[in-house]
Order: structure tokens, then C-alpha cells, then sequence
């Protein structure tokens, strides 16, 4: 917010040694009561943090993305590791995701990504959050705002060069700059757009159209008198696959939390990603029962043979969809067991005849692994036809988050 402003390098600088405070260790949740919690492994959140650090090189900043609480993980614990871990910025989805990370002691640069609300201004400017913007009357009103206040206040200006959602289309950027002129207490500090497509093996040259169109903004936006200090278009698919897009900031989202195999390009060689939620629940009713036995709402599964039948204290408010009735599966004891029957709002029923030694209490993983077997949130979602950050997401804020770190 400061009337002079850093060049790109001299930013990069300092918000890297200002990381260095010391932050409180995450304290970790002691599990009482349901035994259904995900566990967040820090050290993996940081191992690949300080992959895309090292894939990105000297000069180029990363700001996280913790928008809808840092995809399921917890956005405040999350930040506070990768705060301390150097991160230069933060980007949230909406400005009350970003009043939540400073209430949490984050001291980082925060970005809003999908700029604010009429009347959302003043906390803006008042809690040091950068608003992306693309539309004239929200400049206006962070303009009078900082005047009011005898401040200059920074924002991004997002350009659509192909996404289609928000920004300034790119024919529109130097009419939109004209008219933003007359604001005086504003200062357009970051330029930035958006890829449709970076993840797609072959998208049909649409992700370099977007990186051409986008250049072009860059020098139509020096041409009209601004000097941005932030040039930044990269997401985790652009960032491994379009080195050439990585300008002096890049936002990875999905391979900060070890999801990658549906959201980055396939053609491009994956880094070491590794995992960082787990979800696990227990047994809490076992029971045998004849063959022919109806289960769950709507009886849509019947028994063929004499079962042993555990029921599971997790269900669909917790995150565990409901398309994975009769169709899902989960790991106990080592072993892969069946979801028989309909997910329903807080249980769910599997099939462990077979697996020898289930007894009431056993530890159910739903995302994770036991032994020699895995299920990944990117295996959940191509079960169910959606995609791996929806699948971390969808885990409540009922299921606890239990921090691990140090191990």
C-alpha cells in the first residue's frame, strides 16, 4: 500500500526474509468422541511446496492457493506452515477467506482472487488484502476509500484472454485503463490472467494463444504508463507445462496438496508429489446376516451369501459421496472391502466377509493407505466423475483436521 513500490526481483527479496518470523507450531487436535477425522501431513504440504520452488527457480515468487480452506486441508494451518516455509503471497477465492487468514496470524501478502463485494472496500484496504479487479466501479469505490483514508491502494487487474469467467477482455484492456486514469489513489501493482486449458495433452494451441494474447496486455498496459511489479498467469498445470508462462509469480493450487494425476498435463513428467490429506474413520456396528438381506435406504443392495457387515461412522455430510454407494470402496485392515448399499447422511455400510480379524473399532481409510494399497482423492473422483479437488473439498468442517508434522 506504500506510494513506492519495489521492482519485481527487490519484492520477491523481501517477502521471502520477512517469512522468517517465528510462527507458533501447528498444535495438533485430539480426537474425541466420533472417530471420523482427516489427517494433514505438513511435511509432505512442505516437500512439495519446495518442489514448485525449485521447478520454478530464482526470481519467480509462489503464492499458494488456500481459496476454500486451502481445498479442504484448513487454510490456517496450511498458510502458517507455508508462511514460514518463505511463501511470498497467499490467494483466497473471496474476501472473507482472507480476513480469516489474517485473524490467523498471517502476515503474508493476500490476493483475492475474485475481488470483492459493493461494500467490502474498507476491510479490504483496512486489512492489507490485494483485490483482483476488472470491473470500473469497484476500482472507483477502493478509489474513494483510499482517499478517504490518505492511501494509495494496490490491486491486480485480471485480463480474459480464453477462460470466459472474469477479467477484462483483452480488446477492452486499453479502454478500461483510460478510464481508470482518473483514479488517483489506486495503483494497478499486478497483471495477471487465467488458462482454460493448460492441463489438456492436446489442447489445440489454446493455452499459447492465451500466453500471446496475454503478452500483449503486458505491453499495452507499459504503454499506458503502468508499471506492474506482479506478471502472473500460472496455475499448477501452467506452471510444470508452460515454463514460459511463469512470469515472476505463479499460484499453484492442486500439486501443493499432492493432487496432480487429473489436473496437471499427463505429457509432462510429474514431480514427486506426495499426499497430504488422509481421511479415516472406525468400525463402530459389526454384524453377520443371511444371504438375502437388504441394506440401506431403498434396499438397493441385497446380499448374495451369508455377509459380515460393519458399519462405518462417516456418511455423505462428511465428504464421503453419496455416487459412491454400491460402487465405492475403502481399505480395512489392509484390504480393500466394498460400500454396499446407499451412502446415507452419517453412515455407511461395507462388506468385510473375508477379511480376517475385523472387529469393532478398526480403523477404516477412506483416502489413504494401509499396507500395500491406496485410494487417492483422483481415484475417488474418476469413480465418480468429478475431479480430485472436489473430492478434498467436499470434507466437512464436522470431520476434525488432525495436523502431523515432524514424523
Amino acid at each position: 500500500m506504500e506510494d513506492e513500490k519495489e521492482s519485481g526481483d527487490e519484492a520477491i527479496a523481501s517477502a521471502r526474509d520477512s517469512s522468517s518470523r517465528s510462527m507458533p507450531h501447528p498444535s495438533s487436535l485430539t480426537l474425541r468422541g466420533r472417530p471420523t477425522w482427516a489427517e494433514i501431513n505438513l511435511d509432505n504440504l512442505i516437500h512439495n511446496f519446495r518442489l514448485i520452488r525449485s521447478a520454478v527457480g530464482p526470481g519467480v515468487a509462489v503464492m499458494p492457493a488456500v481459496k476454500a480452506d486451502a481445498y479442504g486441508h484448513g487454510a490456517a494451518e496450511c498458510a502458517r506452515a507455508l508462511e514460514r516455509e518463505g511463501a511470498e503471497w497467499f490467494g483466497v477465492a473471496i474476501p472473507e477467506e482472507a480476513l480469516k487468514l489474517r485473524e490467523a496470524g498471517i502476515h503474508r501478502p493476500i490476493l483475492c482472487l475474485g475481488g470483492f463485494w459493493e461494500g467490502q472496500q474498507e476491510m479490504i484496504i483496512e486489512r492489507g488484502i490485494t483485490p483482483v479487479l476488472f470491473r470500473l466501479d469497484l476500482l472507483e469505490q477502493l478509489n474513494l476509500s483510499a482517499r478517504s483514508r490518505g492511501l494509495i491502494a494496490d490491486y491486480h487487474l485480471k485480463v480474459d484472454t480464453g477462460m470466459g469467467r472474469l477479467g477484462v477482455a483483452h480488446q477492452e484492456v486499453e479502454a478500461f485503463l483510460d478510464n481508470a486514469a482518473e483514479f488517483e489513489n489506486v495503483r494497478l501493482d499486478g497483471l495477471m490472467t487465467h488458462f482454460a486449458s493448460a492441463d489438456e495433452p492436446d489442447d489445440g494451441g489454446f493455452a499459447s494463444k492465451q500466453i500471446a494474447l496475454f503478452e500483449s496486455a503486458v505491453r499495452m498496459t507499459r504503454a499506458c504508463g503502468h508499471n506492474p511489479t506482479w506478471i502472473h498467469q500460472s496455475n499448477s498445470a501452467a506452471t510444470l507445462g508452460y515454463p514460459q508462462a511463469r512470469g515472476n509469480l505463479v499460484r499453484p493450487g492442486g500439486v501443493l496438496y499432492g493432487l496432480w494425476r487429473d489436473v496437471t498435463n499427463p505429457s509432462v513428467e510429474p514431480l514427486d508429489w506426495r499426499p497430504v490429506m488422509s481421511l479415516s474413520t472406525r468400525i463402530m456396528l459389526l454384524k453377520t446376516v443371511p444371504a438375502g438381506t437388504p441394506l440401506g435406504y431403498g434396499r438397493t443392495f441385497v446380499t448374495s451369501r451369508e455377509s459380515r457387515i460393519a458399519t462405518l461412522a462417516i456418511g455423505y455430510e462428511d465428504g464421503l459421496s453419496r455416487a459412491l454407494s454400491n460402487k465405492g470402496r475403502v481399505i480395512v485392515r489392509g484390504q480393500f472391502a466394498p460400500i454396499v448399499g446407499r451412502v446415507s447422511m452419517d453412515l455407511t455400510i461395507i462388506d468385510v466377509t473375508g477379511i480376517t480379524g475385523v472387529t469393532t473399532g478398526d480403523e477404516v481409510a477412506i483416502i489413504g493407505s494401509q499396507g500395500a494399497n491406496r485410494i487417492s482423492a483422483e481415484d475417488i473422483a474418476q469413480s465418480i466423475g468429478t475431479i480430485s479437488y472436489e473430492v478434498t473439498c467436499r470434507v466437512s468442517e464436522r470431520v476434525p483436521r488432525l495436523y502431523v508434522s515432524g514424523q
